[in-house]
């Protein structure tokens, strides 16, 4: 009689296929799970995709090192309006990296610091910069913090001299044994006659 396990298992079938008739599986179990992995894959490929294409590119830089130099100490000065607790220079906004190419391109044409910070300021007003000038419009940003100064020292002053004009037995504290039954309010006289 001839030998049953020669026929399922012949010898040149794959390794796959040999431990699934080993292990009693057989060929046509294992189709569905290998259909469902060729999917599982296509769809991770498929959701994966559109990440592969978001690689930030590489910032432009200006030929000349001393130009790029210049521009990222101008870009320093200015606050990116995105941000606004940040530079252009440090910024990685849309906005401010088209700020910096506009920089590049104005130091390009020859124009001077004074003269980029003056078209931004005309274009932005003088929230880009970090250091406004003095001026009637900016003159609460900075004499606020003096102000505020001012008053908190003066209420601390004004505080600690009415403190010091109360008499010591203003800052003695209440003991419960101190009061007189006269010195209780109605409702406590009433809890007191309460049967309990």
């Amino acid at each position: 009689m001839p030998d049953r396990s020669s026929r399922h298992r012949p010898a040149d079938n794959a390794a796959g296929g040999f431990v699934a008739i080993a292990s009693g599986i057989g060929t046509r179990a294992l189709a569905p799970l290998a259909a469902r992995s060729v999917r599982g894959l296509a769809l991770l490929a498929a959701l994966a995709w559109p990440l592969a294409g978001h690689t930030a590119d590489a910032p432009a830089a200006a030929v000349n090192p001393a130009l790029e130099a210049r521009m990222m100490v101008l870009a320093a000065e200015l606050r990116c309006l995105v941000c606004q607790n940040q530079s252009i220079a440090d910024s990685h906004a849309d906005l401010a990296v088209d700020l910096r190419q506009q920089i590049r391109e104005l130091l390009a044409t020859g124009q001077s610091d004074h003269q980029i910070r003056a078209y931004m300021t005309e274009r932005y007003g003088d929230f880009v910069l970090y250091r406004p000038p003095l001026k009637a419009s900016t003159a609460l940003l900075w004499g606020g913090p003096v102000l505020l100064m001012v008053g908190a020292l003066g209420a601390l002053f004004v505080v600690l001299r009415r403190r010091q004009r109360l008499g010591a037995d203003a800052f003695d504290p209440d003991t419960p044994g101190d009061e007189t039954p006269d010195d209780r309010t109605p409702d406590d006289r009433t809890l007191d006659a309460t049967p309990r």
